[in-house]
């Protein structure tokens, strides 16, 4: 377990130290901002909303569920479990962290920007495999920016990204297919393919 550790704080150190540029440390403390996402969401429910009428209040609440489970998961269980300094709060990395944004309180492993933004990836990436089969990869890629950019702000180790990414998938795709088995159930299948 301490090579793996070792080899995670070398990534870090990669990812947050070596890889830096001028133009990085510009946009990922805005990018991985969840209050930068705003327009998107609103504009996500709005183009559902149009999309499929009433059903969409359904549809929106599965995703906020989704999503809510996997931060309540992640903060609540994982993280007070494991308990896991952040980067900028180990004693003897703390130095040599670049860090970007207020370190903020709380324990690292795991993100809850990864687990939230990558359970909405996979509800989305689920739900959109009619209608926009090779662009839902989109979902997927931001996700995983968002997920770099806790690590190269100095937030998280890249371990916990990809923890919280694994936890959030899991869950996105659980919260999908349930969702889908229920508007099965309840013989209303939305419209994938078609306005």
């Amino acid at each position: 377990m301490s090579e793996l550790l070792q080899c995670d704080e070398a990534l870090f150190r990669l990812i947050n130290g070596a890889w830096h540029t001028p133009w990085l440390d510009a946009l990922l403390p805005y990018w991985r901002e969840k209050t930068s996402w705003i327009p998107l969401y609103v504009a996500m429910a709005g183009y559902f909303a149009y999309l499929w009428r009433s059903k969409a209040v359904i549809l929106l609440l599965a995703i906020v569920l989704t999503v809510g489970l996997a931060d309540l998961i992640s903060h609540r269980v994982i993280k007070q479990s494991v308990q896991r300094p952040r980067p900028c709060r180990e004693e003897a990395l703390a130095p040599d962290v670049r860090l970007l944004v207020n370190c903020g309180g709380g324990y690292s492993f795991t993100s809850n920007h990864a687990a939230n933004h990558f359970a909405l990836a996979a509800f989305l990436f689920g739900l959109l495999k009619d209608r926009w089969r090779r662009s839902r990869w989109l979902w997927v890629a931001w996700a995983a920016t968002i997920a770099y950019a806790q690590v190269y702000v100095g937030l998280h180790y890249p371990l916990d990204v990809l923890g919280g990414g694994i936890l959030g998938w899991a869950l996105g795709w659980l919260g999908f297919r349930l969702y889908r088995r229920w508007e099965e159930k309840k013989g209303s299948l939305l419209n994938f393919t078609g306005v």
